[in-house]
């Protein structure tokens, strides 16, 4: 799944929607939790109600990691589920990671050679060597964290550095290392503000903003500041559409939830 197909998705679909399947066991409804496929179950779901109204999934792998063995196995069936039955879809596995060279080639192997994510979320603390292992990957993409949507984003990532903030500083010099072409980055959907200025910086490149839905990020102001010629955006909704009812009509209330999204991405477009 390249960029390129995404926005064919993108304009076919008059959605650029991405569904973040953070499956918290915990929350899931009453009548799945004693399933011992109760998260893969779920996701399934929630995969098939909504597929026609989002062009990708995004897994965060903590909440299959937390669960051991059984969860991983959760995480597994549903990118298999994901790549076999609906392979139009961008497949983002959010798991952070990023190391010295040797281990995120590990981590990439991971993701993309075991898994078939299109894409894994990456931190670039650790700066170009942890980072470029992810894009020796053909066809593969990095989601780089620039400016993120917790509150927590302001300890370090808004500070100067060089007479920019930092996070603009991460974002012009990623834009220089090897396979750049197929970075992507986080950018906050409540920090609107900073969005423009992050654009500017990487004209060409998919931004993958959450924070639109439960955490209150507005999804016109998110639009009018980062949208490009081929618009060159996926906004992330997770628990304000998959935990949109806790009853048994978990599927249906999660459907009614992107299709509101949809249709005022649809608006927009």
């Amino acid at each position: 799944m390249t960029t390129q197909l995404l926005t064919e998705q993108i304009q076919k679909k008059l959605s650029f929607l991405c569904v973040g399947l953070d499956s918290d066991l915990t929350k899931l409804p009453s009548q799945l939790r004693n399933r011992s496929d109760a998260q893969f179950a779920f996701n399934k779901a929630i995969i098939d109600a909504t597929h026609d109204l989002a062009v990708s999934y995004k897994i965060n792998t903590a909440f299959y990691e937390s669960e051991g063995s059984m969860g991983y196995q959760a995480l597994e069936q549903t990118i298999q589920y994901l790549h076999e039955n609906y392979p139009n879809h961008f497949t983002i596995a959010d798991a952070k990671r990023g190391d010295i060279g040797n281990t995120s080639t590990q981590y990439a192997r991971a993701f993309f050679e075991k898994l078939p994510f299109d894409s894994v979320t990456v931190a670039p603390y650790m700066g170009r060597d942890s980072v470029e292992p992810f894009l020796q990957f053909p066809g593969k993409y990095a989601v780089l964290l620039a400016l993120t949507s917790n509150q927590g984003a302001y300890d370090f990532q808004t500070l100067n550095y060089a007479d920019k903030s930092l996070y603009e500083a991460v974002v012009a010099t990623s834009r220089t290392w090897n396979g750049a072409e197929r970075l992507m980055y986080v950018l906050g959907a409540t920090k609107t503000d900073h969005l423009a200025t992050i654009r500017a910086l990487a004209p060409n490149a998919f931004f993958l903003v959450p924070g639109v839905g439960a955490q209150g990020g507005d999804l016109e102001a998110v639009f009018h500041a980062v949208a490009n010629d081929d618009i060159g955006l996926l906004v992330n909704a997770s628990r304000s559409i998959i935990f949109a009812s806790s009853g048994d009509d978990y599927a249906k209330a999660a459907r009614a939830s992107a299709l509101a999204l949809q249709q005022q991405m649809k608006t927009l477009l």
